[in-house]
């Protein structure tokens, strides 16, 4: 590994996977003398692949224009606005106003402010073993107490309940801002909401005038079989955040809701949310192109087929479940240490596979959107192999 990447660069774990990386293109990355399989995609970022033409053709020509020019909101940027258009278009009405951001915790941040704005209350229900973000804010709605106890006091009045569980949803109450849960878990382990549980939860936001947000920073942009996870559960969030795949590989967060709900952001106090990179025009070019190239080539559509290939592929006793929907999936491994021995055998052997933040047995499988049925069944060949070597 490159010593001054850990001399020089500061570090999240004592072992980064380290690949020197030379260049990446479509669905593969190449370090300097090898050539490997990305069943990750920069962790559901690169829905696209790598370098695509088309988005680094939308980039160079806003380049060519002009790139940073203010802070968020005080100039007429087109393709922002290109930008949040498509998305209105592309979702249910009352989801009709775009607040652009640098990054999903950012998003994450500006709903939690918004719900109390609206409501004028504190409460804020979410999930054990969530995951929202590492902010302060994030983190605290986020459910995992290791990762949290070191940076307490969080924030206050976060009440935490069980996933999937209809039982504790009587804590969402008159005193409550808002609810904010992942249609599909990922940190947890890819664990997808269940029997009728978030129209449960939609029913009680409704009858408590409470703030639904849906965290769709993993799950939206057509991983999951629709362009947005929340259409497959036939519900609508009063707020959508989404960031990660929508900048096709540049940083980007946005929080969706509607226009009425979005202007108190506006006044009392004005600058209610204020951020300088957010709506980068650059940005914005890549991740217009990226959503028109999604609705072009109807990629989300696509991605239950290519899920099916996986099920069928990766069949071994090593193997406990897979979970997940569309392209958003993973491997429950026997144990915590199959799990790592088949991240690192596959690396050897070529394909990039990743972990999960909390389920230690779970391998993640987030390749792009347009990886190919050879490269499916390219990459399940290394993983049958590698868990035949481990067994």
């Amino acid at each position: 590994m490159n010593k001054r990447f850990k001399k020089y660069q500061a570090q999240t774990t004592s072992n980064p996977l380290g690949l020197e990386i030379k260049k990446a293109k479509g669905s593969f990355i190449y370090s300097q003398n090898k050539k490997y399989l990305d069943f990750v995609a920069g962790v559901s970022v690169n829905n696209l692949g790598h370098s695509n033409s088309e988005i680094n053709k939308a980039i160079n020509e806003q380049l060519d224009k002009y790139s940073h020019v203010m802070v968020y909101g005080e100039f007429v940027q087109e393709k922002s606005i290109v930008l949040c258009e498509l998305l209105s278009e592309l979702l249910p009405k009352k989801l009709n106003c775009t607040y652009l951001t640098n990054s999903g915790t950012e998003a994450i941040e500006a709903s939690l402010k918004l719900a109390k704005r609206i409501t004028g209350r504190q409460k804020i229900v979410s999930m054990k073993n969530a995951y929202h973000g590492s902010t302060h804010g994030s983190l605290s709605v986020s459910g995992y107490e290791k990762r949290k106890r070191r940076y307490r006091p969080l924030l206050p009045n976060i009440f935490q309940i069980n996933f999937n569980s209809k039982n504790d949803l009587s804590i969402i109450d008159n005193d409550t801002a808002c609810v904010i849960i992942e249609p599909i878990q990922g940190g947890a382990g890819f664990i997808s909401a269940k029997n009728e549980y978030l129209k449960e939860i939609r029913k009680l936001c409704d009858k408590h005038n409470v703030i639904l947000i849906f965290d769709e920073l993993q799950t939206g942009i057509g991983r999951t079989g629709k362009m947005f996870a929340f259409e497959n559960y036939k519900i609508v969030p009063d707020v959508l955040v989404i960031g990660k795949a929508l900048g096709g590989g540049f940083p980007i967060g946005a929080l969706i809701s509607n226009r009425k709900l979005l202007s108190k952001f506006i006044s009392n106090p004005e600058l209610g949310h204020i951020t300088t990179f957010g709506g980068h025009p650059v940005i914005a070019s890549a991740g217009l192109k990226t959503l028109q190239i999604i609705l072009r080539e109807k990629l989300h559509l696509k991605t239950i087929e290519k899920e099916k290939i996986f099920r069928d592929r990766l069949k071994h006793n090593l193997i406990y479940e897979i979970r997940g929907s569309g392209l958003m999936l993973c491997l429950i491994m026997k144990n915590s240490s199959v799990a790592s021995q088949l991240v690192s055998e596959s690396l050897n052997n070529g394909l990039i596979l990743f972990f999960l933040l909390y389920e230690k047995r779970a391998v993640r499988i987030t390749p792009p959107l347009t990886i190919s049925e050879n490269e499916i069944n390219k990459g399940c060949d290394i993983i049958i192999q590698c868990l035949n070597k481990i067994n």
